[in-house]
């Protein structure tokens, strides 16, 4: 995983050596390569919500909320189980160049609707929807401020979210044991000139020769992959390092989001 190698020349003797040094990538920031950028959860952000985080990438901000509803969408009617789903949106200033709103296009974008249900799957899928009964929690991510990652920060913070929202209704006595499986996070890791980079900012992954985003539960389970090359196929042999880097990252991100839980508010 290096960036190029440099050769040096030189003699000893009448032997003439060449040796290589590998130089990897530079981080503008000056992270290492497997380093995430400073990640901050601060909970309670806002009074109305059932629950609601401000989570922040370094200098990728998402607003997130969990609101609860008693009902559920038609095709759920009458089954004893609940919903959790989500909304996304990037606010007109969270971009250089301002972002329309979308609601004056009359629909959401092909990449919203891609990014609101790849966020409300992988919350679905930590949840025991039968304990929750006939209700909906809705997850809303609006972005503050864009600097990549915008979708795996909404994951991470939706999932603190999502975790308020629940213990509201388990005080409230729906349940005795919070309905959640699992504890998950996701990642963003790209690939530049053979490197591979965790937590990218918006500088490197405009550069990326790959691009995956990696969902994943507290033990390693896949809850989604996604991998995009942008320049060249990417090697399938690569994959174990891809993973190993993304377990890496995602066990420490859950490591703040419990230490997040665990604060008294």
């Amino acid at each position: 995983m290096a960036d190029k190698a440099r050769h040096k020349i030189y003699y000893t003797g009448r032997l003439l050596h060449l040796e290589s040094e590998i130089l990897m990538y530079k981080r503008r920031d000056n992270r290492q390569w497997d380093q995430l950028r400073p990640v901050r959860f601060t909970r309670n952000y806002t009074k109305n919500a059932d629950g609601s985080v401000l989570v922040e990438f370094g200098d990728t901000k998402v607003f997130t909320t969990a609101k609860i509803e008693e009902r559920v969408p038609a095709f759920l009617i009458g089954k004893g189980e609940g919903w959790v789903t989500a909304e996304y949106s990037m606010l007109p200033g969270s971009t250089l160049v301002r972002s329309p709103r979308e609601v004056t296009r009359g629909q959401p974008s092909g990449r919203t609707s891609e990014i609101q249900r790849l966020i409300g799957r992988c919350l679905r899928a930590v949840v025991d929807r039968r304990a929750m009964g006939e209700r909906t929690i809705t997850i809303d991510c609006d972005v503050l401020q864009a600097d990549a990652g915008t979708r795996v920060a909404s994951i991470c913070g939706g999932f603190i979210a999502l975790y308020d929202a629940l213990s509201k209704l388990r005080k409230s006595g729906v349940f005795d044991d919070l309905p959640i499986t699992e504890h998950m996070a996701a990642v963003s890791i790209v690939q530049i000139n053979g490197q591979l980079l965790i937590d990218p900012n918006y500088s490197e992954d405009s550069q990326a020769e790959m691009d995956s985003n990696i969902v994943l539960t507290e033990s390693g389970k896949i809850l989604e992959l996604q991998m995009t090359s942008e320049a060249k196929p990417y090697d399938p042999t690569k994959l174990a390092d891809l993973m190993t880097l993304a377990n890496k990252g995602i066990k420490e991100i859950i490591s703040l989001q419990m230490e997040t839980l665990n604060k008294r508010h």
